[in-house]
């Protein structure tokens, strides 16, 4: 598969998430952000752990946990303390920095240039994503919006740990180890922290199939196989993707306004995902340039 193709399957991923808002404000119970994250995360983790019936060995073991905590469990919770507390479209754009976090941390761990377009771009995108939401009408809840940061800057290391300790097992396994991994270790702070969850109505289990079946399980698979061919500064603009669904489907679910500035909005989203995706792949295409390589480089 051309590198396109796989950017072009990783980007369905982030933009099924921006569903995310919409189903938690219209399909769930309100109130139980940490109940909600364990219950999206550990059911489908472990339906896909008796799929791949593997389990993690040696040093994979407490890897498995940091990261199922980065990805799933500290994340989740603060993506949901998140939605709860503010408007859909205000949730998904405090997540924008994790761009610039990814490139920071990449830098740190991975020893990855950091190029100016690529900050641009992703500078361009927290722009486009205010546009996007920021109306005069957004409520912006401090505690909302510091939930929203932490979650950022937990994914933003999950990510770049992902792609830095390169697993020895396929997406679909990794995918299983993480979920169950974050699921469980949210079911004691739900248990501690939350009061027991009412009798789900038919309307809360669609929203927890939907969330933990394609939302969790299809859309992970999709990004960690992602993350094993892409570099995270690659694959993590792509992000940008999310608010502007979520904004989107306000907009034809719930009748939510969309004026000049969130369509303004919505291109500079995606010239900055596409500037992220040029300053990337320039570099690479010139390293295998054959006009560029010198005679010793060029034999197989």
């Amino acid at each position: 598969m051309s590198r396109t193709s796989d950017i072009l399957l990783t980007a369905s991923a982030p933009a099924i998430w921006g569903s995310t808002y919409i189903v938690t404000t219209e399909f769930l119970p309100a109130g139980y952000p940490l109940t909600v994250a364990m219950l999206r995360a550990l059911p489908a983790g472990l339906i896909l752990l008796l799929l791949v019936r593997q389990l993690p060995k040696g040093i994979w073991w407490p890897r498995t946990f940091l990261l199922g905590a980065l990805n799933f469990s500290f994340f989740w919770a603060m993506l949901f303390v998140s939605a709860y507390r503010l408007p859909g479209g205000v949730a998904a754009t405090v997540g924008a920095i994790q761009p610039l976090i990814v490139l920071g941390l990449s830098r740190s761990v991975m020893g990855t240039a950091v190029r100016p377009l690529s900050v641009f771009a992703g500078l361009a995108g927290i722009g486009g994503v205010a546009l996007l939401v920021l109306t005069p009408a957004a409520h912006l809840d401090p505690i909302g919006i510091a939930a929203g940061l932490a979650g950022a800057v937990s994914m933003a290391f999950g990510t770049v740990l992902s792609r830095h300790w390169q697993p020895p097992v396929p997406p679909l396994t990794f995918t299983a180890w993480q979920l169950t991994a974050g699921g469980l270790l949210l079911v004691p702070v739900a248990l501690a922290f939350e009061p027991a969850l009412p009798v789900p109505t038919l309307h809360n289990l669609l929203g927890f199939a939907y969330l933990g079946v394609i939302g969790a399980a299809a859309t992970y698979i999709v990004w960690f196989r992602g993350l094993s061919r892409l570099d995270p500064a690659t694959i993590s603009p792509l992000g940008f993707l999310s608010p502007l669904v979520a904004v989107i489907l306000g907009w034809a679910l719930l009748s939510q306004d969309l004026g000049p500035f969130q369509v303004a909005g919505m291109a500079v989203v995606l010239a900055s995902v596409w500037l992220s995706q040029w300053a990337q792949a320039a570099p690479t295409a010139k390293a295998v340039n054959p006009r560029a390589a010198t005679p010793s480089a060029a034999r197989p």
